[in-house]
């Protein structure tokens, strides 16, 4: 599970670009259905990325708990997240914003909804709030529409800490039992409420992908990483489609399935020099809506080829200015209090070096 051991970095970069691909279609058109697999699926091709990025969030964040204190867990959450959002919400208010907007520049940065925007983002992980007279002629109107799932990202993290504290990360079979328990909460939702909304669904969605990837961790040691039984999962899935165990059923799937893809032995392992994920999962949709903005009879797939390269470069600086630097701090704090912890443990009686 070390990093040159594994290709989550590099699965998660395909994440993130299938999530770019997902939108080009409905970006210039308004409608989220256009998007490809909607149809077949019941879901976008973007919701199945999300899927994946939650399952390797799970498996990867409670492995983070499992050899942190908690401490140094909230830190790494923190200094994860937190940098590379605040730095994409202001270029997304004060640059792009500015760029793009009609009004003049001053009565722009005096407008509360501008302030609106970085506040309700970067507190609330708001998607819908929009900048003023920015994108106010595409079909969405909201500048970073994608921040949405930071929320639950964040009450994961949340739930991952909770447990742990609580000691029941250290019980397995009671994750077993909230895993079934989500599971269960889904497909009785598909009974009870077949047309629930979509944030009903959501809610216990991605927490049941995530706990499914974090339940994996912790049974690494009796989870077989089988090529097989991914596609028997998802067969499965796939004959459940007409029923209300469909969704349980193809989320466990997905879980499993982009879990051994990041894990599978024999697959050759390509370690980038750079996670560029995070940053392309964050700049892909204002990306977009510019361009949409610049060239709005231009049609989807003429728009995307730009749309993929821009992001990738706006990617590739967050990654170098904001979320490496931001990571080099958090193995400095890490390290200082790992050695601060050493030299306390060798100062005791009884542990000094030597005869």
């Amino acid at each position: 599970m070390s990093r040159n051991r594994n290709n989550f970095d590099l699965v998660r970069l395909g994440l993130a670009l299938a999530v770019v691909v997902s939108h080009a279609f409905s970006i210039t058109t308004g409608v989220p259905d256009h998007e490809p697999l909607k149809i077949s699926t019941g879901f976008t091709l973007g919701e199945h990325a999300v899927n994946g990025f939650f399952a390797i969030s799970g498996f990867l964040v409670t492995m983070s708990f499992d050899r942190r204190d908690w401490r140094d867990y909230v830190i790494a959450r923190i200094l994860r997240i937190a940098p590379a959002l605040i730095a994409a919400t202001l270029i997304v208010g004060l640059v792009l914003g500015l760029a793009l907007t009609r009004l003049p520049a001053a009565e722009y940065l005096a407008s509360p909804s501008l302030w609106r925007f970085v506040t309700a983002t970067l507190t609330e992980f708001k998607s819908n709030t929009s900048l003023p007279d920015v994108f106010a002629q595409n079909p969405f109107k909201a500048p970073l529409a994608t921040v949405w799932t930071l929320r639950y990202e964040v009450f994961c993290y949340l739930g991952v800490l909770i447990l742990g504290l609580a000691g029941l990360l250290r019980r397995r079979r009671m994750v077993l039992v909230g895993v079934a328990g989500l599971a269960f909460a889904l497909a009785g939702l598909g009974i009870v409420d077949p047309d629930a909304s979509k944030g009903v669904e959501t809610a216990l969605r991605l927490p049941l992908i995530f706990a499914a990837g974090g339940a994996v961790y912790l049974w690494r040691d009796r989870v077989p990483l089988s090529a097989g039984l991914a596609a028997a999962i998802l067969f499965a899935a796939v004959l459940l489609h007409e029923t209300f165990a469909y969704r349980p059923m193809l989320f466990l799937a997905e879980t499993y399935g982009i879990l051994w893809l990041g894990l599978a032995r024999g697959v050759p392992t390509i370690a980038p020099k750079a996670d560029l994920s995070y940053g392309t999962y964050l700049y892909g949709w204002p990306v977009q809506q510019a361009l949409v903005a610049l060239f709005p009879s231009a049609a989807a797939l003429t728009l995307l080829m730009p749309a993929l390269a821009i992001t990738l470069a706006a990617a590739a600086l967050s990654w170098h200015l904001v979320e490496k630097p931001s990571l080099a701090l958090k193995a400095r704090m890490l390290g200082n209090k790992q050695r601060k912890a050493m030299g306390r443990a060798l100062s005791e009686p009884g542990l000094q070096s030597g005869p």
